[in-house]
């Protein structure tokens, strides 16, 4: 073989070997991201001819699917849909999807593994193929009780619920929420319209607030500080600290004030268990420059906060409490204030691990994943993250709580159910003094033998003019409202 035609043989082979490879590629490689491309259509009228599994919590059904005889055969419908909305999503022809219909599609489209027994029955019998089905543990009443709580005031704003000791979430609001039906319309139009004016919204409405978005805690964080201080054995709830107005932050310039200018007491000292109740920002920032940024931080930590692959199973923002570069920016932070931001969940899992003995457990939404017929496939065991505080270290927070909630005033108290409970006031924005204040409030009930916890976050203050908002005021009668619908009493 001459030269000439040596060198196109070569060359021919090596634009075969390259096609092959290609092909390979898009085939194998690319496989899944063609499939899932919104501009496949051929794999959306295969989707929309399948019907899709249910989503449902304690046999109501939240998402299901209905016939239409249209080249689109299935139609994505919602009960309920805004007061759901935050956990079931939506499932869109044009926007995709989000919430459990994102991150339980598998099951719902019916090509999860674990339904594979059911695949195969319908390819041998010839049956219309179809999806599972998901068993929320969300609890219809309290997810109600939560959003009428926060809707109704016309508050932005979210609410978490938890079981203690099993993290089950009880209730996962966020408004002002969104009605997915109007997404997941087979009218373009409509379903254009609707993304345009959700995404215009201001608020916005499309974001879980329970998850997606942190804020800075405000005094909920001294539940860190003083669980920090019963830890390290040098405190206790009598130990004292300052009762001043106002301190300055150490290697600075700069006061830090109580609320309101506030003295901690009448005396010059306060007992940590009166300086919880009273919310003395003066009195943390003593205690925390005596800790030490590293007791603060791996008692955060222990808590949760800084966890980056937290799924429920959504994935959840990460929460931190920031850089702290020296003593006055630990003393900022120890406040609930500076970079420390922690999502709705975070914070009512802290609570909910101080109720349940100090144990973290993993919160998740799904209780149980059922084949097409409604047999269950597999169901969510509880999952223990870890000890964040000693059992003793809890109930001496517990018996603090329950002391600050005995000294609240405002509307919500449930006759013969003791709550636990802490109240938070956090600033923000680039000028916090014009602007109202987030407020918070985290608690569980009964104290003596938990069955729920709340984290309750209002965005500034529920009305942007109220600059003397408070926990106490705006966000404690929602949580309340809350673990009364829980406990199942009317009193």
């Amino acid at each position: 073989m001459n030269t000439p035609v040596r060198r196109v043989a070569i060359a021919v082979m090596a634009m075969v070997l390259l096609l092959m490879g290609n092909l390979t590629y898009v085939q194998v490689v690319q496989a899944g991201d063609y499939r899932s491309d919104p501009r496949n259509q051929r794999v959306l009228l295969a989707e929309y001819s399948r019907k899709r599994g249910q989503i449902s919590a304690e046999n109501r059904i939240l998402a299901s699917s209905t016939e239409t005889g249209d080249r689109l055969r299935y139609l994505r419908q919602y009960s309920d849909g805004p007061v759901y909305a935050p956990v079931t999503g939506y499932y869109s022809i044009t926007y995709s999807s989000s919430g459990i219909e994102r991150a339980a599609d598998a099951v719902l489209n019916g090509s999860d593994d674990r339904l594979f027994a059911r695949r195969l029955s319908d390819l041998i019998t010839g049956r219309d193929p179809s999806g599972g089905n998901v068993v929320l543990t969300i609890d219809p009443a309290v997810q109600r009780a939560a959003y009428e709580q926060l809707s109704s005031r016309g508050y932005t704003g979210s609410v978490v619920a938890l079981r203690p000791k099993t993290g089950e979430i009880l209730a996962m609001v966020s408004t002002p929420s969104f009605d997915p039906n109007k997404l997941a319309s087979h009218d373009s139009d409509e379903r254009m319209a609707a993304w345009k004016q959700f995404n215009e919204a201001d608020p916005p409405v499309l974001p879980n607030r329970a998850i997606s978005e942190t804020y800075p805690p405000g005094s909920t964080f001294k539940l860190i500080d003083t669980a920090a201080a019963l830890s390290s054995g040098r405190f206790t709830p009598d130990s004292q600290l300052t009762a001043a107005s106002a301190i300055t932050l150490q290697g600075t310039n700069t006061q830090l004030q109580n609320f309101n200018g506030n003295a901690c007491g009448t005396g010059e000292t306060a007992s940590l268990r009166d300086a919880l109740q009273r919310s003395c920002n003066t009195a943390f920032a003593q205690l925390s420059a005596e800790l030490g940024e590293q007791a603060i931080r791996s008692q955060a930590e222990a808590f949760g906060i800084g966890t980056t692959d937290l799924q429920v199973p959504m994935p959840v923002a990460t929460s931190t409490i920031g850089d702290i570069p020296d003593t006055a920016a630990l003393q900022q932070s120890s406040i609930g204030q500076r970079d420390v931001a922690l999502t709705p969940l975070q914070n009512a899992m802290i609570v909910a691990a101080i109720a349940n003995g100090g144990v973290v457990m993993q919160p998740h939404l799904i209780s149980q994943i059922q084949s097409q017929d409604l047999t269950p496939v597999e169901t969510t065991s509880p999952d223990r993250i870890g000890q964040a505080i000693d059992p003793a270290v809890a109930r001496t927070l517990t018996e603090l709580m329950v002391n600050n909630e005995n000294s609240y005033s405002g509307s919500g108290k449930i006759t013969g159910v003791q709550i636990a409970a802490k109240t938070g006031t956090a600033e923000h924005g680039a000028n916090p003094e014009s602007v109202a204040p987030h407020v918070w409030y985290v608690a569980f009930a009964p104290a003596d033998d938990p069955q729920v916890a709340v984290a309750v976050l209002v965005e500034s203050g529920g009305d942007r003019s109220n600059l003397a908002a408070t926990g106490g005021t705006v966000a404690a009668p929602v949580g309340r409202a809350v673990i009364r619908e829980a406990l199942g009493t009317d009193r």
